[in-house]
């Protein structure tokens, strides 16, 4: 202590030993001072004595390798968390391969060639014992996987379609590379890929979207037909008798209407849509549907001879009436624009006789497909054109207009639940493009077997059912609307919550973190890595520090990240 007041600390550091005498009595003796040395030399001889090796600084931690492990290790987990693992059959090498090629489809939708070589850039083919297959075998596990195609979409039939509920089907198409699968053919490509043969495809969900099964056919064939395929399924495969299909204007037609009330063996009801010369018909003199009944309300029930046993909920949206007749007057005017040049040119003599005026004219009247609004006259020297006034007035009418068409009594559906009920189908079309092109990059398909063509479509299919549960566990972390506010009004657009407004405006979460797309989400969840380090010849696995971010995204399934997939 110090005149002053202060304390003094006085630190000596001493080398002692203990030891025993002659006598074995224990004593202690004091080697040397060591105060005078640095505090890491002082700490490292403390160290060495305890018995620590010590190394270089430069040499302490040397890590071998670092493989990206995050992105799949949330997926893998959610597909155990959902039990498809299970779902796909028993342990296997054939599931083991299978499961991989779902999960890459969701991380990293490349061909199958591409897949193979990034497994062992992955923990995904270290930790499922991938990394090594070959291109057989995994060609042998898609024939397997494809075996087992009823067994896994019945089971998720049972489990997300009860007895009585309601299914959505939805038919696409995709081009084919190659030129020997025989289910390859030219028809509406819906790609606009012109000069490709391709494949139909249809999908069955549930009333959320949610993909339950997927069925293929050729080419050519039509919606109404792959519609009854989809029937039969639900019906004979998954052994439903009670369902309510949800179909689109051009899916479910009248005769499908009819094959479905024929069915002995099952209870069907059905939600569509009616064409648009259906609704003109229903609009014509003296008819159910007129402009004035929707001068103070936006949805009425009504009725009609033709559809007996049936109801009509027609409705009228302004703001899609309103986009409807912008659209046709700017079409209309791009026709002219372009008969004008061929008038032009017509004038000039640069373009004469009927024949050839009139293989101009149809090129151009056929781009945006408004011939029944232009009156055309064509001679040998002359083109002129005025517009069907009268016919653009009478289609202005029903812009806005559709009907709803069902036949389940009020009493198990009101008007409002059924405009909703038919609406799904919009859920749906949006998860047709994530299967196509934003997620999971399905198209072209390079397989030619029939069963391989199946069995890719079915690896696409269970990694979207993926993807449905990912992104909804996922919505505070991406741009999803968490809570989409509800419509009174089943007919009004559908709006954002304040709260998704305000996200994608900050590109902020509620929980301030950095706003990603979902894709996004998973690139970043990549670079939680698993890295090998060797420390004092001892083989270490360590997982790198997750972001908060990515912390986030392992709590919202629910699951601590893993350290192997196993």
């Amino acid at each position: 202590m110090r005149k002053d007041g202060t304390e003094v600390v006085y630190e000596r550091h001493l080398l002692r030993r203990s030891y025993r005498d002659g006598e074995g009595k224990p004593r202690k003796q004091t080697l040397t001072n060591l105060s005078a040395l640095p505090a890491e030399a002082i700490a490292a001889i403390r160290a060495v004595l305890a018995g620590k090796a010590l190394v270089e600084a430069g040499q302490a931690v040397t890590v071998i390798r670092s493989l990206p492990h995050g992105h799949v290790a949330a997926v893998w987990a959610m597909a155990c968390r959902l039990g498809l693992p299970d779902l796909l059959g028993p342990p296997c090498r054939q599931r083991d391969l299978a499961l991989a090629l779902i999960v890459s489809r969701v991380v990293r939708a490349k061909p199958k060639l591409s897949t193979l070589a990034w497994w062992p850039d992955v923990t995904l083919g270290v930790d499922l014992h991938v990394a090594d297959a070959a291109a057989g075998e995994v060609y042998q596990a898609m024939d397997w996987l494809r075996a087992r195609q009823d067994v896994i979409e019945t089971a998720l039939a049972h489990r997300y379609l009860p007895d009585g509920g309601t299914a959505m089907f939805d038919l696409s198409s995709s081009w084919m590379e190659g030129h020997h699968c025989p289910l390859a053919a030219f028809g509406h490509s819906r790609d606009g890929k012109r000069g490709k043969t391709q494949i139909e495809y249809g999908l069955l969900t549930d009333a959320d979207a949610r993909p339950i099964a997927i069925r293929i056919f050729a080419g050519n064939t039509g919606d109404p037909t792959a519609f009854v395929e989809a029937a039969r399924t639900v019906r004979d495969t998954f052994g439903l008798r009670r369902m309510t299909m949800v179909g689109d204007r051009g899916m479910l037609t009248s005769a499908r209407i009819d094959a479905l009330g024929a069915d002995p063996d099952a209870d069907w009801t059905w939600i569509t849509c009616l064409r648009a010369p259906d609704i003109a018909a229903l609009a014509a003199a003296g008819g159910p549907i007129q402009p004035a009944r929707f001068d103070t309300a936006d949805l009425a029930e009504i009725t009609h001879p033709r559809y007996r046993g049936e109801r009509l909920i027609a409705c009228r949206n302004p703001a899609l009436a309103d986009q409807r007749a912008h659209t046709r007057n700017h079409l209309l005017a791009a026709t002219e624009t372009a008969l004008d040049a061929v008038a032009a040119r017509v004038r000039a003599g640069q373009l004469h006789g009927a024949d050839a005026i009139g293989i101009a004219v149809g090129k151009v009247i056929g781009r945006h497909k408004m011939a029944k609004h232009l009156t055309v006259t064509i001679t040998d020297d002359a083109l002129t054109y005025t517009r069907n006034t009268a016919g653009i007035h009478a289609e202005a009418a029903l812009d806005g207009i559709y009907v709803i068409r069902t036949n389940l009594p009020p009493g198990h559906l009101d008007p409002a639940a059924a405009v909703t009920a038919y609406k799904g189908l919009t859920t749906l079309e949006r998860d047709w493009r994530n299967i196509k092109t934003d997620d999971l990059d399905l198209r072209p398909i390079h397989h030619y077997l029939p069963g391989r063509v199946e069995a890719h479509l079915l690896i696409c299919m269970l990694a979207q059912h993926l993807v449905w549960h990912l992104r909804r566990a996922w919505a505070p972390l991406t741009y999803t609307d968490e809570h989409p506010p509800a419509r009174d009004n089943p007919v009004t657009p559908a709006t954002r919550s304040q709260t998704a407004t305000t996200k994608a405006r900050t590109n902020t979460t509620t929980d301030n973190h950095h706003a990603r797309s979902f894709r996004d989400l998973l690139d970043h969840l990549a670079t939680l890595t698993r890295n090998t380090t060797v420390v004092a010849d001892h083989h270490l696995d360590v997982l790198a520090t997750p972001t908060p971010t990515q912390q986030r995204a392992f709590d919202l399934i629910d699951t601590p990240i893993p350290h192997t997939l196993t």
